[in-house]
């Protein structure tokens, strides 16, 4: 923007009253200091918001400002304008009016060179009306979506052609294999694969040789699902595309190797963890997809009942004392452990962590990633994080005894720590802990709690209804008939919103076990984890999974087939 409109825009704001003098002032100010646009400068200090900057705007250049983009939008139109072009310039060309223009959604209409381009780029003249950002933005991101093709239909546009050089240069190798990967067919190939699995929520991309197939496996919600069969001979190529996307070695085929994609997809950023590792048939990849939107939750989110909440909230107000968490792979234990650090991040706190691998980045916690190659074990890196003066320490898993005896001394030298181990229930971590070594005493006195957890699918809201239970099951999850409200249970019957699954999102059952004076005297004896169970429960009132998930599944949330799916039958 120029002097000139910059002068004239302020004095109209000053004269519609807008803006005071003193807040035109300091806007002009800003924006000679920061070099950033008048709009940038007026936002940034707090005088104007950006609706009534854009509708005064719009007043002083008298163009229609529309708060919402409410025509219907011309999908042949969007085609002949690069994404790139319309995300970079903020303007996204709407639909062909009765005159021939061209209406075309603008954030900035003073920046009249990219307007002037789209004229060449449509052949058309061009009508322009101000809109909002998040506007702009909702139009292209639904224009990309509409651009990406399902994998399977990426895979049926390539010609016979490019599935011959694909065939032929896969098996026979006689080209690099960088060469091979950098064909514009594999690279949309694999892009779309990725863009799919974030558009379905999938956690986890599974690409899988065997000997006279190729199979792209989705886990979604906990559960595998078979999404794609690309023809055998693309898999040499896909492998190496995403080596060259993670940083790693396209030409090592017979060790594993680790690395890490980092992708925008729709203004959200992806974090993709990628494992690959050499199988009978080839190289077999496993992606996990890490969207920092929803991976970092909140205490309140991660689905603890009121009473387990409260509980655990208290727990975090401890100055020293070990708590862990316990489950199988995938039940969201480091999910809860992040919240947990979200809880308890200050600026007054130090907080390091020592992780294999690092899941997420986190802003004023000082997170160390195991190495063991160079010998830097969670041992080794607890050892030197205790020469750190921490205040909070976390510990991604017990794996060994001297990572539980370092663990111990910290707890009992002043630290609060946190750490995980796979137990089936929250009394076996305590008994799993003997095991390896350690003395009753030590553990009686360093744990404090034990949060055993597990994930289960909650139901679709969409298409959630009521159903008459049999008295059969609701006795296999220990449900009183009486407890059932108006005597219905519920499932997803399956929609469109769930891709007929029945099923969308997931939430955790917990069992919290409270080490108090009984638990620690019964440690003291070495009894075993069933005997410390029926005392958590009988008098401290804990819940058990079965117990939680059954709770969930009468208010609705769950089923009882999740409930049974992840958990086994209680011994007490």
């Amino acid at each position: 923007m120029t002097t000139a409109a910059t002068k004239a825009i302020g004095s109209f704001l000053l004269q519609k009253g807008y803006v005071l003098r003193e807040q035109l002032e300091e806007i002009v100010r800003t924006q000679a200091e920061r070099n950033i646009s008048f709009f940038e400068a007026s936002v940034e200090n707090g005088s104007l918001s950006e609706e009534q900057y854009l509708s005064a705007l719009a007043e002083f250049l008298d163009i229609p400002y529309r708060p919402k983009i409410d025509i219907q939008v011309n999908p042949s139109i969007l085609s002949k304008v690069p994404l790139s072009f319309i995300k970079e310039n903020r303007l996204v060309p709407i639909c062909e009016e009765e005159n021939g223009n061209c209406v075309v959604a603008v954030h900035d209409p003073l920046n009249l060179a990219p307007v002037d381009d789209l004229k060449m780029l449509l052949g058309m003249p061009v009508t322009v009306m101000i809109c909002p950002l998040a506007e702009i933005e909702r139009i292209t991101t639904h224009y990309f979506d509409m651009q990406n093709h399902s994998a399977a239909q990426v895979i049926m546009d390539m010609d016979e052609e490019e599935m011959g050089l694909l065939t032929t240069e896969a098996l026979e190798e006689r080209r690099d294999l960088l060469d091979l990967a950098n064909e514009a067919p594999i690279i949309k190939l694999v892009n779309v694969i990725i863009s799919q699995a974030v558009k379905e929520r999938a956690s986890d991309i599974h690409i899988e040789p065997y000997e006279k197939e190729l199979r792209v496996r989705y886990r979604i919600d906990g559960v595998l699902y078979q999404v794609l069969t690309p023809p055998r001979s693309y898999h040499g190529a896909i492998v190496s595309r995403i080596k060259i996307m993670a940083n790693l070695n396209i030409a090592e085929r017979r060790l594993p190797q680790d690395g890490r994609i980092k992708i925008m997809l729709s203004g959200r950023e992806i974090d993709i963890r990628v494992s690959i590792v050499p199988t009978a048939f080839g190289e077999r990849v496993v992606m996990r997809l890490l969207d920092k939107g929803t991976f970092l939750l909140t205490l309140e989110e991660l689905g603890l009942s009121t009473e387990n909440l409260n509980q655990f909230a208290r727990l975090l107000e401890c100055s020293h004392g070990i708590i862990l968490m316990t489950g199988p792979t995938g039940s969201g234990k480091t999910t809860t452990q992040y919240a947990a650090l979200n809880r308890l991040n200050a600026k007054e706190k130090n907080i390091i962590t020592v992780e294999d691998p690092i899941e997420y980045m986190m802003d004023g916690i000082a997170q160390i990633q195991v190495k063991p190659k160079i010998d830097l074990t969670f041992a080794n890196g607890l050892r030197s994080i205790l020469r750190q003066d921490p205040d909070i320490i976390l510990v991604g898993e017990i794996r060994d005894v001297e990572t539980a005896e370092m663990a111990i001394q910290a707890s009992l030298t002043g630290h609060l720590v946190f750490s995980t181990l796979h137990t089936n229930d929250a009394a076996g971590a305590i008994t799993r802990l003997l095991n390896m070594g350690i003395e009753p005493f030590l553990v009686s006195s360093s744990v404090v709690a034990v949060l055993a957890q597990r994930l289960v699918r909650t139901i679709c809201p969409a298409c959630k209804t009521s159903y008459q239970p049999e008295d059969l099951e609701i006795k296999n999850i220990g449900i009183e008939a009486e407890r059932l409200q108006s005597g219905v249970l519920w499932r997803g019957s399956g929609c469109a919103n769930c891709v007929g699954r029945g099923y969308r999102g997931r939430t955790g059952i917990f069992e919290l076990l409270l080490v108090r004076e009984n638990i620690q005297s019964l440690i003291l004896t070495n009894v075993d984890s069933n005997t410390i169970k029926r005392e958590a429960m009988a008098k401290s009132g804990m819940e058990t999974l079965r117990e939680d998930g059954a709770q969930k599944a009468i208010a609705g949330i769950t089923t009882v087939e999740e409930v049974m799916r992840v958990t086994r039958e209680d011994i007490v």
